[in-house]
């Protein structure tokens, strides 16, 4: 058996994300139209009959957006924390009562052969989580929407097999952008959104401590591109010692459809499948 890893969509546009085995596949979130997230599963092979839950990192639009019509057209399980259920009840629409499921952020759960740890985030959103997904022997993780570099959710990804890790924005070029003031202020602040610099911070000590493929996700489409979070992250892992390609896989999810589909197994690295 191995775990799939897929990012179908990872920006400020909108996310999902694609986990399972052959028994058990999920999302994580689903911020755009139902269409476009079930077109580019298709791409992976995968149909949103098979999906046994959607599970949610926090309320915003961008993670959300699509949950409500894919629950109703599947009758999917929506899992969330309990702050974030309060935040986004009134966002999706109708959701059957059988399909509502809170979790304590923290707390383990199961959905079929997925073990699941929700952990929490800094970010400015009600109860936000990240999550980490262990199946096959082998982890993946997602740590977005993340305004700090903290010991407390880097203690909860390391070790695991690949990692979507955000790299939102390159500080200088927020900072010259067209933003309004107080946006930029939101997304350099704590609660807000990881730049390239601390993605390469984070990666360098995620590295240390046995991560061993990273994917730089939520790329913002104004203050951001692909090569420049590439490079900088690679910069700040070759001064720390570590040789993308070498010591760690490196690339970056595309915000405008599906990324690699990775697979991993009991002492397997992390390889592209598709």
């Amino acid at each position: 058996m191995q775990l799939q890893f897929c990012p179908l969509f990872s920006g400020s546009g909108g996310n999902a994300v694609y986990v399972g085995t052959d028994n058990t596949k999920i999302l994580i979130d689903a911020g755009l139209s139902g269409a476009k997230i079930t077109a580019e599963m298709e791409k992976i092979g995968v149909r949103p009959s098979e999906l046994r839950a959607i599970l949610v990192t926090h309320e915003h639009a961008d993670h959300i957006g699509g949950v409500g019509v894919l629950s109703r057209r599947y009758h999917l399980p929506v899992y969330a924390s309990l702050g974030t259920w309060a935040a986004m009840s009134g966002k999706l629409g109708m959701i059957d009562a059988g399909c509502r499921i809170e979790f304590e952020t923290g707390e383990d759960f199961s959905i079929g052969d997925l073990d699941i740890r929700p952990f929490p985030i800094p970010h400015d959103a009600a109860d936000p989580v990240g999550y980490a997904v262990s199946a096959a022997g082998a982890m993946a993780a997602i740590a977005t929407d993340i305004g700090a570099v903290r010991e407390s959710w880097l203690r909860e990804v390391e070790n695991a097999d690949i990692l979507l890790l955000e790299a939102n924005h390159d500080v200088d070029t927020l900072k010259a952008g067209r933003y309004p003031y107080e946006l930029k202020r939101r997304i350099l602040g704590s609660r807000g959104h990881l730049s390239n610099d601390d993605a390469g911070a984070a990666a360098a000590e995620l590295v240390r401590r046995g991560v061993r493929s990273i994917v730089l996700g939520h790329l913002s489409g104004e203050n951001n591109f692909p090569e420049l979070a590439y490079a900088s992250v690679a910069c700040v892992l070759e001064e720390a010692g570590f040789r993308p390609g070498r010591d760690v896989m490196l690339s970056v999810a595309r915000r405008d459809g599906r990324s690699e589909l990775f697979s991993l197994g009991e002492g397997d690295d992390a390889h592209a499948v598709g």
